[in-house]
């Protein structure tokens, strides 16, 4: 058995995380306590819930923790991480700390500094259908965004098939359920705000949105991103549209999708001028993409979605830590 710790377990991505974890044959679990004013949740008489330690690296070797999993503020996680990697605990971290490469890139979209460009180097941006040969064995992988995630499934393929016309541009829309705000309670998530309603924000200025620049190979005057607020809880639907070039046929961008993601267990495609929605992906660790294509005018449109809480946040990292563990890649996920 590896023991695996959970820091931020009361958050709606830790709680995911648990919730995957008690269907683990290998795992036991720890929860790593960081905040001193945290309720615990109620639960039914007779529950049984995994081990509880307080959240310092002391602590952390002291349980012989094979990995952490940091489901916090990427403050949280800067702080934490040095330490667990020096006493060779391997970090799956889900917080944004480390996916941007430079303390440069941080500085300019987290609007924070970040003093640790050694770790941003060695930091494994782990989206394990592009990046798994490097995520196996790693110490510290940095789990992608929720957005990104299913932004660069879709698109990463088109450009790396050089079959977009980059001058053109490629147009994100993208709509998340609340969940993806976190679980802090702000007047723009609460109840009034967000029931019947429907809004974009951070426009232009999105802090996902050089994930997919950098994973995907975009320039920015190339890539318009935009994210919105679904009043649901869960899940992220983006429509991607395109200027296509070379591809005769929705039927031919359908081959192209299904020879990459050939084997692929997370990745599902659907018919030409068929679509997934939120139902498809809810509570489940895959993306679904869907396309469609104009020939005469070229232009195209990629579907995709996925649950934000699970191939977004929870699963992903899960999937990430059975690859760093030595794990079936699907062990608790399928």
């Amino acid at each position: 058995m590896k023991k695996v710790g959970i820091v931020g377990f009361r958050g709606y991505s830790g709680v995911e995380l648990i919730r995957i974890l008690e269907r683990h044959s290998g795992v036991e679990v720890y929860l790593m306590e960081h905040r001193q004013d945290a309720g615990a949740r109620p639960q039914p008489l007779g529950a049984k819930t995994p081990k509880t330690i307080v959240c310092s690296v002391e602590a952390a070797q002291a349980a012989s923790l094979d990995c952490v999993l940091l489901a916090t503020h990427p403050d949280v996680s800067m702080d934490l991480t040095p330490g667990l990697l020096a006493v060779g605990v391997k970090v799956v971290d889900l917080s944004g700390a480390y996916r941007l490469r430079t303390v440069e890139n941080y500085k300019r979209w987290y609007k924070e500094d970040h003093q640790q460009q050694d770790l941003l180097t060695e930091a494994v941006y782990g989206l394990p259908e592009f990046n798994r040969s490097l995520t196996i064995g790693a110490r510290l992988v940095s789990n992608p965004g929720c957005y990104p995630t299913a932004a660069n499934l879709a698109i990463r393929p088109l450009v790396e098939a050089g079959v977009v016309d980059l001058a053109a541009g490629i147009v994100c829309d993208a709509k998340s359920g609340v969940s993806g705000a976190g679980r802090k309670p702000s007047l723009k998530t609460s109840f009034c705000e967000v029931t019947e309603n429907f809004s974009a924000y951070s426009v232009l200025t999105h802090r996902h949105a050089p994930e997919v620049l950098l994973t995907s190979g975009i320039e920015e005057p190339s890539f318009s991103f935009t994210a919105q607020l679904l009043p649901l809880d869960r899940g992220i639907l983006e429509t991607i549209y395109f200027r296509g070039k070379g591809i005769e046929n929705a039927a031919a961008l359908v081959e192209l999708y299904r020879k990459r993601y050939e084997g692929e267990p997370f990745v599902r495609i659907y018919a030409a001028g068929e679509f997934p929605d939120l139902k498809s992906v809810a509570r489940t660790n895959f993306c679904d993409i869907g396309v469609a294509y104009d020939a005469a005018t070229g232009r195209g449109v990629v579907v995709s979605a996925i649950d934000n809480l699970v191939k977004g946040a929870a699963g992903q990292a899960i999937q990430n830590m059975n690859l760093i563990l030595g794990f079936a890649e699907t062990e608790s996920l399928l």
